[in-house]
C-alpha cells in the first residue's frame, strides 16, 4: 500500500511520473484509483487501498481524473442511527398523514359541489336533531300528563301507603321523564357537533378553492 500525506494533486503528479518511468508506483497508483480521508488531525491521508486512518471514517474514491467519484460516509454512532430512525418515523408519519389529508379533501370536493350546497347539508342536520328534540320534548309532556294523574290518585292516601300500581306508576314516569331529557341533551350536544362539522367543511372547501385559482 502506498500512503500519501499530501493533496490528490500531488498524488496526480505521481501519476504522470507512473507514465513516464514504469515500476515507479503501483499499478492501483497508475490506473488513478485512490482512497482519502481525514486523519485525526485533520490531515488528509491518500492511499491505493483504504488506509488504516480512513477506518470508521468518511472517505472519498477519486478516479483517474482527480475527481470523487464516490463518497462513503463514516459509519453511524447509536446515537446517530437512533436519531435517523426517529428521523424516518417521522418522514413516515407525516407523508401519512398527508396522504390522509389529501383523501379528505378529495371526499370534500366530491361531496359538495358549491358553499350552498354545504349550507343544505347542515341545515337538513340540524333539522333532523331539531325533530328529534321536538319528539322528545312532546313525549316528557305526554309523561307528565300521566303522572299528574297519579298524583291525584296519591292524594287520597296522604296519611296512608301507597298502592304499589300507584307507586310503580310515578316511579315509572320519572325515569321515563330523565330518559328523555338526557335524550335532549345529547341532542343538543350533536347539533354542536354539526355546527363544528360544517363550519370546518365550509373552511376548507374555500381554502382549498383559492388554492385552485393560485395555481
Amino acid at each position: 500500500m502506498i500512503t500519501l500525506n499530501r493533496p490528490p494533486v500531488l498524488a496526480l503528479l505521481l501519476l504522470f511520473m507512473s507514465a513516464l518511468l514504469p515500476g515507479a508506483v503501483s499499478p492501483a497508483l497508475a490506473a488513478g484509483k485512490l482512497f482519502c480521508c481525514n486523519d485525526n488531525n485533520g490531515k488528509q491521508v491518500c492511499g491505493d487501498i483504504l488506509p488504516p486512518e480512513c477506518y470508521g471514517r468518511a472517505y472519498r474514491e477519486l478516479g483517474d481524473s482527480g475527481r470523487t467519484v464516490r463518497t462513503v460516509e463514516a459509519p453511524l454512532t447509536a446515537e446517530q442511527r437512533a436519531q435517523r430512525a426517529a428521523e424516518e418515523a417521522k418522514r413516515k408519519a407525516d407523508e401519512t398523514t398527508l396522504r390522509e389529508q389529501q383523501r379528505k379533501d378529495q371526499a370534500l370536493l366530491n361531496t359538495y359541489g358549491t358553499e350552498q350546497d354545504i349550507e343544505a347539508m347542515r341545515l337538513r342536520a340540524q333539522e333532523d336533531v331539531k325533530k328529534s328534540i321536538k319528539a322528545a320534548e312532546v313525549k316528557i309532556t305526554e309523561i307528565r300528563a300521566q303522572r299528574k294523574k297519579f298524583e291525584n290518585e296519591a292524594e287520597f292516601y296522604k296519611k296512608k301507603k301507597l298502592p304499589p300500581e300507584i307507586q310503580k306508576g310515578l316511579r315509572d314516569a320519572d325515569n321515563e321523564i330523565k330518559a328523555q331529557e338526557s335524550i335532549i341533551e345529547a341532542k343538543k350536544l350533536e347539533l354542536d357537533i354539526i355546527r363544528d362539522k360544517y363550519d370546518e367543511d365550509k373552511r376548507r372547501f374555500i381554502d382549498l378553492g383559492r388554492r385552485t385559482i393560485l395555481r
